[in-house]
Order: structure tokens, then C-alpha cells, then sequence
């Protein structure tokens, strides 16, 4: 059992195995997919909906401004006020929020397909063992996180960093416009950046997916021994099974014996083969195979023919014809239908003769 215990785990899973860890909530999943795919189409819905959104703030701003005098300044007012503003721009955002929520699920189902499970927000309390702490903090996996986060840090600075650079020229003739122009110039840069970052993400969350595949499949290896003992409960063991097997066999073997009795001949060839045919006009479309055997079962189907005054008629082809191409209790087919009645006709004539 000691050496059961550190066997490599080599095998790909079996998919009784990949159930359970789905079950268990283990999944390949990546987070950063997710926010790559969100943060890339909140940046084109914002985008597209932004003059909307803007033209409601100037409406609600000019409102305000317009109104101000005349407004009584107590709670009642001003929760009108804004419930009314607010409202509206619920109604305006809400599609938006529907549609990434929406989003944000589909790309769950799609990596992993629909999943409930209640396992991943148990109580563990192997997290607080301090080696496994350490080991988890020196892992493969910890150092890939690291590289990761790193390398998505750099890129996403370094993105944002050339795009404001090289808006810089147009910063100076702002000076001279509106606030209107300037906030819409902000407000679209903010974008360009925030998208371009966007699809910065969504290439390293493909790569952080394609890890988690990796690292999913490798902790829900097998060894040998674990799909051993796996196929032991659920197929059971391979030794019972062969005694099922074998008991199956001699329970059938023992059937075929007792129907040789009833054979009208036994087909030979003549040392290694026994056919035994049982044909009865009145109640039988062709003749049947009650029995058939080599080598010692077919000494054993001759000797019962003996002591029961059957007829062994040595025929090497047909023997041969027989054995391979009938199973026992099936009919003889079409093509031995002559060799097989020519054999059945001699042995008719042999039982006239001694009656």
C-alpha cells in the first residue's frame, strides 16, 4: 500500500473521475477572461451609448441650474429631484447591465458548462496547514500567477502610457475650446485607452486560460492504481468477473449437454469437432444446432451421442462449415441447407435399414 501511495499520477483522467471534480467544484476556469470580455464590451457600450448618457446629464444639469431658484431646499425636494433623474438613467444604463451580466455568464458556461455545487465555499481546513500554505506559495501555479500579473501590469502601463502619449499634441488646442468639447475629447480618450487595454487583457486571459486547462488537467491525474481501483467499483473486480464468466460457461456448457440427447446427428471431422443437429419437419423451418465443440467437449458431445444410439457422421467440411458459422440454438443457414440434408437423408436410411 506504501508504494500504492507515491505512485506517479501519469494517466489522464477517466471521465468518472473528471464528474467527481466537477462535482467538487473544480473546474478550468479563468477570472481574467471574464474581466477581459467585460471590460472590452462595457468600453464599446459606453462608447455607443455614451452621447446618450451625455445629453441626459446636460439635460438634468441645465434642469437644475434653471431651477435652483425656485426649488425649496428640503429632504422632499431633493429626493424627487433625484429619484426622478436617477430613474432615467436606469432606465438608459439598465439594458447595458443586463447585456454584460449576460455576458459575464456565458463566458462562465462556456469554459466550464453549467455547474452547482456548494463544495467550493465549504470550510477547508487543510488551508491553514503552513506546509501546504508553503508549498502552495512556491508552486508552479504561484509562479505562473506571478509572472502573469506581472507581465499584465507592464503591458496594460505600457498601452495606456503610449495611447495618452500620443494624444498629447491635441491637449494644447483644448485649452481653447469649451468645456463640452474638452469633456467629450477626456471622455473619448478615456475610452480608446480603456478598449485598447481591453484587448490587451483579453490576449493574456486567453493565455491564463489555456494555463488553467493545463493545470486543471494535470491535478486530476491518475495513477495506475487509482483507475485500477476505480474500475474495481464500478465494474468490480476483474477475478470475480472471470468466475461469473466461467460459472456462466459451465451453466450453458451443461444446458448443451443435455440437449444432445434430443440431436438426430453428430457431425464430425472426425477428432477435433462435434456438431450435433436436431430436425424435426413438423415443427422446425431448417435443422438447429443443440450443441457444438472442440477437442475435449467434442469427445464428451460423441460419447453422450453413443450411449444415446445418435448417429456420428464424419463430414470434415461441413463439421468445419458448422462450427464456425452456427451458434448454438440458431438454424443452419441456406448455403448447408444440401450437405446438411444429404447428411440427414443417409441417416434415415441408416435407421430404416436397422428397423
Amino acid at each position: 500500500m506504501a508504494e500504492e501511495s507515491f505512485q506517479e499520477r501519469t494517466e489522464q483522467a477517466t471521465p468518472r473521475r473528471r464528474q467527481k471534480a466537477r462535482e467538487e467544484g473544480k473546474v478550468a476556469r479563468s477570472l481574467e477572461l471574464n474581466s477581459a470580455v467585460i471590460l472590452c464590451l462595457g468600453a464599446v457600450t459606453l462608447y455607443l451609448m455614451g452621447p446618450a448618457l451625455v445629453k441626459q446629464l446636460q439635460q438634468f444639469m441645465i434642469f437644475v441650474f434653471n431651477e435652483a431658484p425656485k426649488m425649496k431646499a428640503d429632504y422632499d425636494t431633493l429626493v424627487s429631484l433625484l429619484s426622478s433623474r436617477i430613474l432615467t438613467f436606469l432606465l438608459l444604463l439598465g439594458p447595458m447591465l443586463m447585456v454584460l451580466a449576460l455576458v459575464a455568464y456565458g463566458i462562465n458556461v462556456l469554459q466550464v458548462g453549467f455547474i452547482i455545487s456548494g463544495k467550493p465555499i465549504e470550510p477547508k481546513f487543510d488551508v491553514l496547514n503552513v506546509a501546504n500554505g508553503i508549498k502552495r506559495i512556491f508552486s508552479i501555479r504561484s509562479l505562473v500567477e506571478l509572472i502573469r500579473d506581472s507581465v499584465k501590469l507592464i503591458v496594460i502601463g505600457f498601452v495606456g502610457y503610449k495611447v495618452i502619449v500620443s494624444q498629447v499634441d491635441t491637449y494644447y488646442l483644448l485649452a481653447d475650446n469649451s468645456v463640452s468639447v474638452f469633456a467629450g475629447a477626456m471622455g473619448t480618450l478615456a475610452l480608446k485607452t480603456t478598449l485598447q487595454i481591453g484587448v490587451v487583457m483579453l490576449l493574456l486571459a486567453l493565455f491564463d486560460y489555456g494555463f488553467q486547462r493545463f493545470d486543471y488537467e494535470k491535478s486530476i491525474r491518475m495513477s495506475k492504481q487509482e483507475i485500477l481501483d476505480e474500475y474495481k467499483d464500478t465494474e468490480g473486480s476483474p477475478q470475480i468477473k472471470a468466475r461469473i464468466r466461467q460459472i456462466q460457461r459451465e451453466m450453458s456448457r451443461k444446458r448443451m449437454m443435455q440437449n444432445i440427447p434430443k440431436a438426430n446427428v453428430v457431425i464430425t471431422n472426425p477428432t477435433h469437432l462435434a456438431v450435433a443437429l436436431k430436425y424435426n419437419p413438423d415443427e422446425m423451418s431448417a435443422p438447429m444446432v443443440v450443441a457444438k465443440g472442440e477437442r475435449l467437449i467434442a469427445e464428451r458431445i460423441k460419447e453422450i451421442a453413443r450411449e444415446n444410439d445418435i448417429p456420428i457422421v464424419e463430414n470434415r467440411p461441413l463439421a468445419r462449415a458448422l462450427f464456425n458459422m452456427c451458434e448454438i440454438g440458431s438454424y443452419v443457414p441456406a448455403n448447408l441447407y444440401r450437405a446438411v440434408a444429404e447428411v440427414l437423408a443417409y441417416v434415415y436410411r441408416l435407421k430404416g435399414a436397422k428397423v
